[in-house]
């Protein structure tokens, strides 16, 4: 299995019904949990609007600048459903922010798609009105199907990253640097579930995501951590390692 299309199909058969990102808000004290199948429900439909609303395709870029939520390995499986590099760099063919990143992307939502999540519960739409042409995920996204299926879907060999394509991606050991692999590759075993702080939509974080995925384990993501409550979540998920 060596596209996210692959991978994720192969657990959708495995068991549909388990958790795969459990999120915490230490700030807020929301909790969102998405089995396997939910996610993949979200992914389809942040696909649907990637395709239809960004107006994006295979080979092209998308910047997932968003910070530690659920919300970021939904669109990171968009991207890689679509065939997109989800990229670090500046000039992407289209934008998925949050709230903070609005005064840095609204002003060019005129040249390039930018989509805006408010990051609020259940991913729902902004409370005031977004700058001019940007997008509303909690708006838009609703109209999308639950199921996408790629028109030129990626191969092995399309870039999932700036530097990796997406057979390295979910090779079995992903070169994502050494720090990484000691904090993932070594603690987390097949089927089990990871604790991370990190942001899975960085290049230094994305295997947080990418391999639980790959061993049929699951995310626990804290956003806002508090480092006081983090061995009580630790104990109610029943979390296995950490990053």
């Amino acid at each position: 299995m060596t596209t996210f299309a692959e991978v994720l199909a192969a657990q959708l058969r495995r068991d549909p019904g388990r958790p795969l990102v459990t999120f915490y808000d230490h700030a807020t004290d929301e909790r969102v949990e998405l089995s396997v199948t939910t996610y993949a429900n979200w992914v389809a439909k942040a696909s649907g609007l990637l395709t239809d609303v960004a107006d994006l395709e295979r080979g092209m870029s998308l910047r997932v600048d968003l910070p530690p939520h659920w919300l970021s390995p939904v669109f990171l499986g968009a991207a890689w459903t679509i065939g997109l590099r989800v990229t670090s760099g500046d000039d992407p063919d289209a934008v998925v922010c949050g709230p903070e990143g609005l005064g840095v992307w609204a002003d060019r939502a005129g040249s390039v798609p930018v989509l805006a999540c408010s990051l609020r519960p259940l991913g729902v739409r902004f409370a005031e009105p977004l700058p001019a042409a940007v997008h509303d995920v909690g708006v838009e996204i609703w109209s999308q199907p639950d199921g996408f299926t790629a028109w030129d879907p990626p191969t092995p060999d399309d870039l999932a990253t700036d530097e990796l394509t997406q057979r390295q991606l979910f090779a079995p050991a992903a070169p994502l640097g050494d720090d990484l692999t000691a904090a993932v590759g070594s603690g987390l075993t097949d089927g089990g579930r990871l604790l991370s702080v990190a942001d899975p939509a960085s290049p230094p974080g994305m295997a947080t995501f990418t391999e639980p995925l790959a061993r049929g384990g699951s995310l626990v993501l804290v956003r806002n951590p508090d480092p006081a409550r983090l061995d009580g979540v630790y104990d109610a998920e029943r979390a296995t390692a950490r990053a």
